[in-house]
């Protein structure tokens, strides 16, 4: 009896070509072992991949050892830390399910999510303890931050608590099919649904990522955003285990561009506030120049967006135009990237709300090549990205590498390809009324297609107002408008659904109020007396002043009323600060109705 010889499967060229994210993180640990993998600010911790992947092995034989299966979940509610990376892909090499529950998120939220995705395990940090056991009753609960006896496991006892345990051939069961991660959508309309994102799907995203963007091994990134949003899981996760860059962990969001000005990133992505409050920051530091520095920034600046905006319109740039342009950008632009830690970025972007157009302009008149993409939860976050030196300001770029993209013909957008989830987790209606029969995901944003393919995204095709008249408007433009008039406005709700004009709801911005009131002299003790002030009004008042001349006329906004306090997430904001416009509308029902009443 003669036996075939069994030819070797090849492995793949490189952590790109891999199958699964976990074959990728493999892959990786053994072509850049020495490579820094993850770190903090400090170097207090710091880990290579090949020191990451053995303690990746450690904790998965661990959690086997619990009883995590393939196909299990696992919750995990841990901030921006080294321990959340390894934790997250532990839980990948055994084919089992991490997913994130957002710090911010209260316990009705909490609850929902621990019933619907089902863990049986879930890792915490001591800070959120409490609110976790509150919500389920769960076998086993880790604290990588813990002490012993207190019920719980510590990330010690669990890590290389199993030697004997065969991560490898555990990964090696892993399907590309199989669900990777499930990332909960913000809620804003209901009740949160469980994206399922395959490791195809992930894997596929990123492929697409190194078609636009250059991410060299050894690129400098920062996690600072939540591991339950798609964008953290994506970009300050998943690209770097793929691509062997260097994650600097950001546990405190407010702290961001601090640490971008200390790491010069590789590459930067933030939500369009961050960019507004940086371009208000830099533009107050402006006005406090001595005049004749003032103005020759102010006419620098000037000459700058002049330039942006004949390379957008396609149009050649006068010789002295282009002269002076240069000349500030050596002797003023280029100091201000190195101070704001910009100057070496491959690529920077932006994307999660609509980004206002003057806004990008100024990032691009001083150098910064700010560059829009678009994307959902259900695409891994993908779908359309500006590529570096081809953007087109207004627009989220034309559709990612093997990505389709088409209008329907209600203005819809819809979606094609790898990167569309393999659907909602325990809900296949849900699932059906959003992917169609051949394949198309039904994004539920309002778009439309420039003559060069390029992506302009309207607004949620729920959230559209149509007023009394019967005009269609967007109320997130509108509203990114109004916050850009002024350092002032931290948010801004515009009311006009079925209304003869459109008012608004303005809080304040809590970091940049108290200094304006104390530059001009106004004394208050709470943000309620703050709000009363008609100092502060007037000049909240000349900032819509502003944005109405931007705005059309059935857009502008004819009243507002100023609501005291700041808006954290939980009842009036999303996890990711996006606005839940029913609770708001009805919270403050009285003083909209004032609004039209007076």
């Amino acid at each position: 009896m003669s036996t075939a010889a069994t030819t070797p499967v090849p492995a793949p060229a490189s952590a790109l070509d891999a199958a699964t994210l976990t074959d990728a993180v493999r892959i990786t640990a053994s072509r850049h072992p020495e490579l820094v993998a993850v770190r903090t600010a400090d170097d207090g911790v710091s880990i290579t991949w090949r020191e990451l992947l053995a303690r990746v092995d450690a904790v998965a034989g661990g959690l086997s050892k619990l009883g995590v299966v393939r196909g299990d979940t696992v919750a995990i509610m841990v901030g921006n830390s080294p321990e959340f990376h390894v934790v997250d892909l532990a839980v990948a090499m055994l084919g089992a399910t991490p997913f994130s529950i957002y710090l911010t998120s209260p316990p009705g939220e909490i609850r929902y999510l621990l019933h619907d995705a089902a863990p049986r395990v879930a890792i915490t940090e001591r800070a959120w303890l409490t609110p976790l056991t509150e919500a389920a009753d769960l076998e086993h609960v880790i604290v990588v931050d813990g002490e012993p006896g207190d019920g719980t496991l510590t990330l010690a006892d669990v890590e290389g608590s199993n030697p004997e345990f065969d991560v490898a051939a555990a990964a090696d069961e892993i399907s590309p099919d199989d669900v990777l991660t499930l990332i909960y959508t913000s809620g804003t309309t209901g009740p949160p649904k469980g994206v399922q994102l395959s490791h195809r799907n992930v894997m596929a995203a990123a492929r697409a990522v190194a078609a636009m963007i250059e991410v060299p091994a050894g690129g400098r990134l920062i996690s600072w955003l939540p591991s339950a949003h798609i964008a953290e899981r994506m970009v300050h996760h998943y690209i770097p285990a793929i691509f062997a860059a260097t994650v600097t962990c950001c546990p405190d969001p407010r702290q961001i561009l601090s640490y971008v000005a200390e790491l010069h990133p590789t590459w930067f992505f933030a939500p369009p506030r961050v960019w507004e409050k940086l371009k208000a920051g830099l533009e107050a530091q402006w006005a406090a120049l001595p005049e004749d520095e003032r103005r020759a920034v102010a006419a620098a600046l000037d000459a700058a967006i002049r330039r942006v905006r004949l390379v957008q319109r396609g149009e050649v740039v006068p010789p002295a135009l282009a002269q002076q342009v240069a000349l500030a950008d050596e002797q003023m632009f280029a100091a201000v990237r190195e101070t704001l830690g910009l100057d070496q970025v491959l690529s920077v972007n932006v994307g999660a709300a609509p980004t206002p157009v003057e806004v990008a302009e100024f990032f691009h008149a001083i150098g910064i090549e700010l560059a829009e993409l678009w994307g959902m939860s259900e695409t891994c976050g993908g779908g359309s990205c500006n590529r570096p030196g081809a953007v087109r300001i207004g627009t989220v770029g034309p559709p990612s590498p093997n990505v389709e993209l088409r209008i329907a013909p209600d203005g819809e957008v819809l979606v094609r390809g790898e990167v569309v989830m393999l659907g909602y987790r325990g809900a296949p209606a849900k699932t059906a009324e959003t992917i169609d029969s051949e394949g198309w995901l039904h994004t539920g944003d309002i778009g439309e297609l420039d003559d060069h393919g390029y992506l302009r995204i309207v607004d949620r095709k729920k959230e559209i107002i149509i007023n009394a008249a019967g005009k269609n408007m967007s109320p997130a433009n509108i509203e990114a408008t109004i916050r850009t008039s002024s350092p002032l406005i931290g948010q801004a709700v515009c009311i006009g659904d079925a209304r003869p004009y459109n008012v608004a709801l303005i809080v304040l911005d809590p970091d940049y109020a108290p200094s304006w009131a104390a530059s001009h002299g106004v004394s208050f003790d709470t943000f309620e007396q703050l709000a009363e002030d008609q100092a502060i009004l007037a000049a909240v008042q000349t900032g819509l002043d502003r944005a109405n001349r931007r705005l059309a006329r059935v857009e502008q906004i004819k009243k507002f009323a100023l609501i005291p306090g700041d808006w954290t997430p939980g009842e009036k904001l999303t996890p990711t600060m996006k606005l839940k416009r029913r609770p708001i509308a009805e919270k403050y029902a009285r003083e909209i109705e004032a609004l039209y009443s007076a």
